[in-house]
């Protein structure tokens, strides 16, 4: 049993993700509201060994020409502390579009009470579903490198 943890971080929110046994399909698992730096790593640190993931694949917010800009940056140095107050393996997988893509996965956004606009409470829900979806994206990405599958 190999499971691994995705992770879309967001300035708000980390959207995570979980690995079946095989390490060949991703789904959502949930979403923290982030802390201070310790206090994201115990949370994580408590996920993993809950889910019995020895790995975490930390999305990149990579700039369109696929350089590193400053949130590259900070998400590098985010990943490499929680690696060393873990002790898990990190490694990192281009993000860009995956929360475009989470959002067009998870359809239209609900509709408020009577047909209006969503209220507050479904917005945020709804942020923090497409956290999760994108972390799916992430790691599915990687898993699917890993074995030699495209175009998913």
């Amino acid at each position: 049993m190999t499971r691994v943890l995705g992770i879309d971080l967001g300035e708000r929110r980390i959207g995570i993700a979980v690995s079946d046994d095989e390490a060949r399909a991703a789904r959502p698992l949930a979403t923290l509201r982030r802390g201070s730096p310790g206090a994201d790593a115990r949370a994580l640190v408590g996920l993993a060994g809950e889910h019995g993931a020895v790995e975490l694949v930390v999305g990149l917010p990579l700039e369109a020409d696929g350089s590193d800009g400053p949130q590259a940056r900070l998400t590098r140095e985010w990943a490499a502390a929680l690696g060393a107050a873990s002790g898990l393996a990190v490694c990192f997988r281009d993000e860009r579009e995956t929360s475009l893509r989470a959002e067009a996965r998870l359809g239209a956004p609900r509709r408020g009470r009577a047909g209006g606009p969503p209220t507050a409470a479904q917005r945020g829900a709804r942020r923090a579903r497409v956290d999760r979806e994108a972390a799916a994206l992430i790691l599915q990405a990687e898993l699917d490198g890993r074995h030699g599958v495209s175009g998913r």
